[in-house]
C-alpha cells in the first residue's frame, strides 16, 4: 500500500475579526474542484477564554505534526458549557491543509509550514467587525482575549515571518483569489496548483494616434515624472543611428494602483499586488521563472514589442545566484522588514498604462487595462496635455532678483588615483598568476546634493549623449524594505535580447569592450576611431568577453544556432567610440526563459573573464558594492520577449533619509530634501594593461554625464 502524499500545510493567523475564518473557508472553496482540503479552526480547541497560550502545544502536536506527516489528526472539541474537553473529533490529510486561526502560524508550528499567511487589519475595524458578527458574547471578553493576542504577538514574529500578508479589508473570494495566486509562486505549491486555473491574460484597450510623438513629451503629459513607478525606455540616437530597427520603438510604462511590483533583496523576493503581499524566500531567478512566461499568452494583448508584462532593474548584486560568493545567502524563510535605506537589489513592476512609439510606422499607442475605470480618462489628459503643451525653447537668462541656480553636484571618489591604480596592478598580478584572464575593474563616483530633479536632468543627459538604450526609471519606496530609486541612463550597450515564442525564441547580445573619447575636430575623431579599430589590446578584450557571451548563450541553445554575427564593430556616440560584437543563438523549446536570462547574469562585459572566479576577485579589490550599477534594466514581456540593457553611463540618484544627513546638509528649510547621487565607471584590465591609460578611461566614461551636471571629475 502506497503512503499517503505529504500535504501542502497553510496557515492563516492574524488578530481576532481580521477574516481569517472567511478567508479559509474562501480558499477551500477554490482549492476543492482540484485538491482535495482539509480545514482546521483553533477555535474549535481553545480551552476557554484565557486559553490562548495553553492551546498552541496541543495543537502542534496533536494537530500539526501528524498532518504534515500525512496522518490523520485526532483532537477534542472544547466544551464551552461546561468549560472541559468535549468531544472527539478527527481531521484527514489531505492534498493541501488550511490551519486557521489566531495562533496557526506561531514559532512551534511554523518548521511543519508550506506557507504562512498574515491577515491585516486595523484594531478598530477589526473590533467592530467581531462584534457585529459574535455580538454581546465576545464583547464582554474582548480586552481579556486582545491581551492575550497581544502577548502571543510580543513573544512570536508571526506577522513579519508570514509568506503572505493578505488585506482584511478585501472581499473574502477576491482575497482568497489573489491569495491562491501568491501561493503559485511560493516554492512547493507550483506543482500542486497546476490544476487549479490561473486568471486569463490580462484585457487591454488602447488608443492609436497618428504620430511617432516624441518619447519624453509622452512620458511628461501621461504623468510618468510624478508616478510612483514608472520607465521611459527610449533610443534617444534614433535619429542618427544606421541601426534603425534596434532604435525604432520608445516603450512608456507606468504603475497604477492595481500594478504589482516586485522588490529583491536579501534572498527574498517581495511582491505587492491586488490585496495580498507575498515574501518568497531564495532566490531571485527562479522565482521570475513562475511569473514570466515561457507560452504564447500575451500575443495580441499590447503594442509594439512590449505585450504588458514586467519592467524594471536587476542589479549587481544578484550576481550570488551565479555563483558568486559575497556571503549574502537566501534565507529558509523571509526576514522581518527592517529599516534598510538602499534601494532593492531588483525592482521589477507591471504597469497598468502606458504607450509605445513605432518611429519607423510613425505612430504611438496609449494602453490601459481594460478593468481600469479611469483608464479612457487618462488616455484623454494625455492627448490633451500633448496637443496644448508648449514648444520646448531655448534657455533663458535669470530674471534679476531670481534665486541662483543650485551649484553642481560635487562628487568624491570610492578609489583615489593611486588606490585604483594599486588595484589595477593587483589585478594583473592575478592574471599572471592564472587565476583569470580579464578583471573589469570598478569605482564610483558620489555625491550628495540638494532639491536634485531627476526627470529634468535625465532629458539634459539624454539629448546630450544619444544611445540606443536609454532609460529614465522612477521607483518610489515600496513595500519591501528600503528606498526607492531614480536611474537616468544613458546606455550604449545591450545585455540580452529574446524574441518572442511565436518568433523563435532567439537570443542577442551585444558586449562592449574598448573605449576612446571623440576627437575635437573631423580629422582627429576619425583617428581615435581608427585607432580603436586596430587596437591589438582592445580587440582582445572584446574577443573574450564575446567568447564568454557564446558559452552564456551556448548553456541552453539549440545545437548549430550559436553564431557571432558581428566582432569589433565601432560605434560612435556623442562622447565615446565603442568596440561592439554581436553573439546571438535560438533558446532551446522546454527551457525557462528566467533560466537563460540567469545563465547570462551578470553581464560578461563588466565582471571579467572567466566570469564566476573574476567576480570573486572582485568582491576582494573594489571598495564597496556596485548596487544598481552594472545591473540590467528593460523590459519582459508576457509573450516571452525580453530587452535588457547593461547599466553603464548610469547615474543613480536614491533619497537620502533625514535621520542620516549630515548636520547642515539640508538648509533649505522645509520640504528641502537631499539626494545621493552615484555614477559607475570602469574598465576591463589584461596583461597588457597601461594602469595610466585605464585611468584616463575611467575619466573618459564619466565625462558624458558630468558635463551635463556641470561637474567636474574630482581631484585624485
Amino acid at each position: 500500500m502506497n503512503p499517503a502524499p505529504t500535504p501542502l500545510i497553510l496557515a492563516i493567523d492574524g488578530r481576532s475579526g481580521a477574516g481569517k475564518t472567511s478567508l479559509a473557508v474562501e480558499t477551500a472553496a477554490l482549492l476543492r474542484p482540484h485538491l482535495s482540503v482539509s480545514v482546521f479552526h483553533l477555535d474549535s480547541v481553545y480551552p476557554g477564554w484565557d486559553g490562548l497560550a495553553a492551546s498552541l502545544p496541543g495543537y502542534v502536536q496533536d494537530v500539526v505534526s501528524p498532518l504534515s506527516a500525512g496522518r490523520p489528526a485526532h483532537w477534542r472539541w472544547w466544551d464551552w458549557t461546561t468549560g472541559a474537553p468535549g468531544a472527539a473529533d478527527v481531521t484527514a490529510p489531505a492534498d493541501v491543509v488550511i490551519l486557521e486561526g489566531v495562533g496557526a502560524g506561531h514559532r512551534q508550528a511554523r518548521p511543519h509550514m508550506h506557507a504562512v499567511a498574515w491577515v491585516a487589519m486595523e484594531d478598530a475595524e477589526r473590533k467592530r467587525r467581531a462584534l457585529d458578527r459574535d455580538g454581546e458574547t465576545f464583547a464582554a471578553h474582548w480586552d481579556r482575549w486582545a491581551s492575550q493576542e497581544d502577548e502571543y504577538l510580543a513573544a512570536d514574529d508571526v506577522a513579519d515571518a508570514a509568506w503572505l500578508t493578505v488585506d482584511g479589508h478585501a472581499a473574502a473570494p477576491s482575497a482568497a483569489a489573489d491569495l491562491v495566486e501568491g501561493l503559485r509562486s511560493l516554492p512547493g505549491w507550483d506543482a500542486a496548483l497546476a490544476l487549479v486555473p490561473a486568471p486569463g491574460p490580462d484585457r487591454w484597450a488602447h488608443r492609436t494616434l497618428p504620430t511617432a510623438v516624441d518619447p519624453r513629451a509622452l512620458f511628461a503629459a501621461s504623468g510618468g515624472p510624478d508616478a510612483a513607478t514608472a520607465l521611459l525606455l527610449e533610443s534617444s540616437d534614433r535619429d542618427v543611428t544606421p541601426a534603425l530597427e534596434r532604435s525604432r520603438h520608445s516603450l512608456i510604462g507606468l504603475a497604477t494602483g492595481a500594478s504589482p511590483r516586485a522588490e529583491h533583496r536579501a534572498g527574498t523576493t517581495t511582491v505587492q499586488g491586488g490585496h495580498v503581499m507575498v515574501r518568497r524566500p531564495g532566490g531571485f531567478f527562479p522565482w521570475l521563472a513562475t511569473v514570466w512566461p515561457d507560452s504564447e499568452e500575451g500575443q495580441g494583448s499590447g503594442p509594439g514589442p512590449f505585450r504588458p508584462g514586467w519592467m524594471g532593474w536587476i542589479g549587481y548584486g544578484i550576481k550570488r545566484e551565479a555563483g558568486s560568493p559575497d556571503g549574502a545567502s537566501a534565507p529558509e524563510a523571509p526576514q522581518a522588514a527592517g529599516a534598510q535605506h538602499t534601494p532593492p537589489e531588483a525592482l521589477l513592476f507591471r504597469p497598468g498604462r502606458g504607450a509605445a512609439v513605432d518611429h519607423v510606422a510613425g505612430t504611438t499607442v496609449l494602453y490601459w487595462r481594460a478593468d481600469d475605470p479611469d483608464g479612457p480618462d487618462w488616455a484623454d489628459r494625455t492627448v490633451h496635455d500633448l496637443e496644448s503643451a508648449a514648444p520646448p525653447t531655448s534657455p533663458t537668462p535669470p530674471a534679476p532678483g531670481a534665486p541662483a541656480a543650485p551649484p553642481p553636484p560635487t562628487f568624491t571618489l570610492r578609489d583615489s588615483r593611486a588606490e585604483y591604480l594599486a588595484k589595477i596592478r593587483t589585478a594583473q598580478d592575478e592574471i599572471v598568476e592564472g587565476n583569470t584572464y580579464e578583471v573589469c575593474l570598478t569605482t564610483q563616483l558620489e555625491a550628495t546634493t540638494e532639491d536634485f530633479d531627476g526627470w529634468s536632468t535625465y532629458q539634459r543627459l539624454a539629448g546630450a549623449n544619444r544611445a540606443p538604450f536609454t532609460l529614465y526609471l522612477r521607483a518610489e519606496a515600496g513595500a519591501g524594505a528600503g528606498q526607492g530609486a531614480e536611474i537616468l541612463s544613458t546606455s550604449p550597450e545591450r545585455f540580452l535580447s529574446v524574441s518572442s515564442v511565436a518568433a523563435g525564441s532567439w537570443l542577442v547580445t551585444e558586449p562592449i569592450k574598448g573605449t576612446r573619447p571623440r576627437g575635437g575636430t573631423d580629422a582627429e575623431d576619425r583617428a581615435l576611431a581608427a585607432e580603436l579599430a586596430a587596437s591589438v589590446k582592445d580587440r582582445a578584450e572584446n574577443i573574450m568577453i564575446t567568447d564568454l557571451a557564446r558559452n552564456d548563450l551556448s548553456r541552453f541553445a539549440v545545437p548549430g544556432t550559436l553564431a557571432t554575427t558581428r566582432v569589433c564593430a565601432i560605434e560612435s556616440y556623442p562622447t565615446v567610440h565603442q568596440m561592439v560584437s554581436t553573439v546571438t543563438a535560438q533558446l532551446e523549446p522546454g527551457v525557462p526563459r528566467a533560466d537563460a536570462l540567469a545563465a547570462a547574469f551578470p553581464p560578461g562585459s563588466m565582471t571579467g573573464a572567466p566570469k564566476i572566479s573574476t567576480m570573486d576577485l572582485l568582491e576582494r579589490l573594489e571598495a564597496g558594492p556596485r548596487g544598481i550599477y552594472s545591473g540590467v534594466a528593460g523590459y519582459l514581456s508576457a509573450d516571452g520577449a525580453a530587452d535588457l540593457n547593461v547599466l553603464i553611463r548610469t547615474l543613480v540618484a536614491v533619497p537620502v533619509p533625514a535621520d542620516q544627513l549630515a548636520p547642515g546638509t539640508a538648509a533649505a528649510g522645509p520640504g528641502a530634501h537631499a539626494t545621493h547621487l552615484s555614477l559607475g565607471v570602469g574598465g576591463a584590465i589584461t596583461a597588457d594593461s597601461d594602469p595610466e591609460e585605464e585611468w584616463d578611461e575611467v575619466r573618459t566614461k564619466a565625462h558624458g554625464v558630468l558635463r551635463v551636471l556641470g561637474s567636474a571629475f574630482p581631484d585624485a
